[in-house]
C-alpha cells in the first residue's frame, strides 16, 4: 500500500527549511484556501531561496502541488521579490496551464518574508495577534522546504542544507552541503576567510545569531553563514547584553516613537509599540493605561526598530527579554485581536533593502554567491545535532560502534512527541554519541 504524503514527509524528517524548523508533516496536516511559498528571502545578502526558484524550479513546483492537494487548498501563490527576474521567468515557463499556481512579485523590502507580512502583502489577511496564518486560512511553506517534500515523495530523507556563505570570504558562494559538516568546513568551502579576526553570523544579519564556536555544525536551519570583522557594528550590536540594553533605555531614549512607526507588526494593526516598551524600561510604566508589558509577545524580533533608532537602540532585545522573563513567571501571551485594518501610512513605511543594506553597513558584502551544488569533497565526518526542529528531542537509535549508511535514520521523536527525525547525511561509524549529537566518521 502507498504512503500517504503526511506519512512520506515525516519518515524523511522534513521541517522548515527557513525559520525555527516547525515539523512539516504537523503544518500540512491543515486544511487550507491558500498555500503560500514564501520565497521573499528579504534578509540582506542572503541567496538561498532565489537560486532554488531559478535551478530546482520542476521540482519545487512538483512540491508545491503536493501540497495543494493534501491540504484542499484552492489555490498555491509563490511570493518573491520583482527583482528575482531569473526565478520569474523559469517558474512562469514551468507553471502549467491546469496549475493552481499564480506568482506574485513582491516590493524589495524588508521583513518581506515575515510570514504575516507575505500573508498580508498577498492576500490582504491580517492574522490576528499572537496567531498563525492558518487562522486566515493560508499555510506558508518555504521554498527549500519545498523541495525536501519533493524529494520525501522519492523516498528521499533530509541529509543536505542550502546555505550561503558570504561576508569576509574569499569566494562567496551557496552550497548544498551535508548537515552535519562544521561552520569552519563551510568557511573553508568559500575559499576561506580574508581577515584573521572574525565573528560569524548564522542566519541574517537582521534575525542571525553571532555563532559561539565555529566547530558547531549546520543544521536543517542554517540558511546562511556571513564572515564580518570581530569589530564590525554589526557584530558590536549584537553582543550588547541586556543590562547595557536597559541602561541604554533609561540614559538614551528620547521617546521618538520611530521604533513604533517602522514596526511591521505594529503597521498590520496589532497592538506592539515599542516605543512605550522602552518607557517601560526607562520608568517602570508605559505612562498610559491601555498597554502593558505582555505587548511584547507580539514583537516577532526583526530587528527593524533598532535600525530606524536615531540613539542606537535596541527595542527588540527589550521586547525579547520581557518575553523570556515573563514566560518564566508563568504569564502567557493575553493578545488575541483581530485587527480589521492595516495603519494608514504602510505603505509608506516600508523599509527598502537597499537602505537597510548601508544603515548596516554591509554595502561591500552585498554581492553574488553563485549556487554550488556539487561539492567536490569527500567528508570525513558529521555532527548531527538531535534537536534541529521545533519540539522534542530526537533520541538516538543507533549506538557507538555502529556502521550506518548515508539516509539511514539515526535518531527518532517519540510516536505522540512533537518533532523530526535525524538521518545520517554520509557513510560513517558512529564513534560518540553525547549532549552535542550523534558523530558520524569515515572508516580510515
Amino acid at each position: 500500500m502507498d504512503k500517504d504524503l503526511i506519512t512520506l514527509i515525516k519518515e524523511a524528517g522534513v521541517v522548515g527549511a527557513g525559520g525555527a524548523g516547525f515539523p512539516t508533516h504537523v503544518k500540512v496536516k491543515g486544511k487550507a484556501d491558500y498555500i503560500v511559498v514564501n520565497g521573499a528571502e528579504c534578509e540582506p545578502l542572503l541567496r538561498v531561496d532565489q537560486q532554488l526558484m531559478a535551478h530546482r524550479t520542476k521540482e519545487i513546483l512538483q512540491g508545491l502541488r503536493a501540497v495543494i492537494k493534501e491540504t484542499g487548498a484552492m489555490q498555491g501563490i509563490i511570493a518573491l521579490k520583482g527583482k528575482y527576474s531569473l526565478a520569474i521567468e523559469k517558474l512562469k515557463a514551468s507553471i502549467l496551464q491546469e496549475d493552481q499556481i499564480e506568482i506574485f512579485p513582491m516590493k524589495d523590502f524588508y521583513p518581506a518574508g515575515d510570514e504575516q507580512v507575505t500573508v498580508y502583502e498577498v492576500l490582504k489577511k491580517i492574522v490576528p495577534e499572537g496567531g498563525i496564518p492558518l487562522q486566515v486560512g493560508v499555510i506558508v511553506v518555504n521554498v527549500e522546504t519545498l523541495l525536501n517534500i519533493q524529494r520525501a515523495i522519492k523516498g528521499l530523507p533530509v541529509t543536505h542544507k542550502y546555505v550561503t556563505v558570504t561576508g569576509a570570504v574569499k569566494q562567496p558562494i551557496t552550497l548544498k552541503a551535508p548537515i552535519g559538516i562544521s561552520i569552519r568546513k563551510m568557511i573553508e568551502l568559500a575559499g576561506g576567510a580574508i581577515i584573521e579576526d572574525f565573528k560569524v553570523i548564522e542566519g541574517g544579519p537582521m534575525m542571525g545569531k553571532i555563532v559561539d564556536n565555529i566547530d558547531k555544525p549546520i543544521t536543517k536551519t542554517t540558511k546562511g553563514l556571513i564572515v564580518l570583522p570581530h569589530h564590525h557594528p554589526l557584530i558590536l550590536s549584537k553582543g550588547k547584553s541586556i543590562d547595557t540594553i536597559l541602561r541604554q533605555a533609561r540614559t538614551a531614549c528620547c521617546h521618538c516613537s520611530l521604533c513604533t512607526e517602522v514596526c511591521p507588526r505594529n503597521l498590520l494593526g496589532h497592538k506592539l509599540h515599542p516605543d512605550k516598551l522602552m518607557r517601560l524600561a526607562s520608568y517602570n510604566s508605559t505612562c498610559e493605561n491601555d498597554s502593558s508589558a505582555t505587548e511584547a509577545f507580539l514583537c516577532c524580533e526583526c530587528g527593524l526598530c533598532e535600525t530606524a533608532c536615531i540613539m542606537d537602540l535596541q527595542p527588540w532585545k527589550l521586547n525579547q527579554f520581557l518575553k523570556e522573563k515573563m514566560s518564566k513567571e508563568g504569564i502567557k501571551n493575553p493578545n488575541n485581536r483581530v485587527p480589521q485594518n492595516t495603519n494608514d501610512f504602510r505603505e509608506y513605511r516600508k523599509f527598502p533593502v537597499k537602505k537597510l543594506i548601508a544603515r548596516l553597513g554591509l554595502e561591500e558584502y552585498n554581492v553574488d554567491a553563485p549556487l554550488i551544488e556539487d561539492v567536490l569533497e569527500d567528508f570525513d565526518s558529521v555532527l548531527l545535532e538531535q534537536k534541529q526542529h521545533i519540539g522534542g528531542k530526537a533520541e538516538a537509535t543507533v549506538k557507538v560502534g555502529d556502521y550506518v549508511k548515508k539516509n539511514q535514520t539515526v535518531a527518532e521523536v517519540a510516536e505522540n512527541q512533537l518533532g523530526a527525525r535525524i538521518h545520517a547525511s554520509i557513510d560513517g561509524r558512529v564513534q560518540k554519541i553525547d549532549q552535542y549529537g550523534i558523530m558520524l566518521c569515515k572508516p580510515l
